[in-house]
């Protein structure tokens, strides 16, 4: 099954070395799990899904003559770009404490407009 879906994915995008399938297996069940470029996943999916339901559609064919189900799921890889902005995001949190010190050091300024018209 898993060279089957490679078979058709392959011909189907730019990028055919990029292509990764892992077939996860159960006892009747099988998950394949396919990655493939960030460019390639409209060519996989098609107009309003087309494509990718027809190859369901191959792969459930051919897995009721095995006597099994196949559920076929297209995992998103985050791009190197994406992957450099995730120290930015650390540095975030960091931003967002330093927000939070003027907020505290507002408050006791309230507390002290509070006792002068005591």
């Amino acid at each position: 099954m898993k060279d089957f879906v490679a078979y058709i994915v392959k011909n189907l995008v730019d990028n055919p070395d990029k292509v990764h399938i892992n077939e996860v297996g159960g006892t009747h069940t099988v998950i394949l799990e396919l990655s493939v470029e960030k460019s390639d996943i409209g060519k996989i999916i098609g107009k309003k899904g087309k494509t990718i339901n027809a190859i369901r559609a191959l792969l459930m064919s051919v897995a009721s003559r095995n006597g099994i189900r196949v559920n076929l799921e297209i995992l998103e890889e985050p791009k190197e770009s994406e992957e450099s902005k995730k120290p930015e995001e650390a540095e975030e949190p960091k931003e967002s404490e330093e927000s939070k010190k003027p907020e505290e050091a507002e408050e006791p300024k309230e507390a002290e407009e509070s006792e002068q018209p005591e």
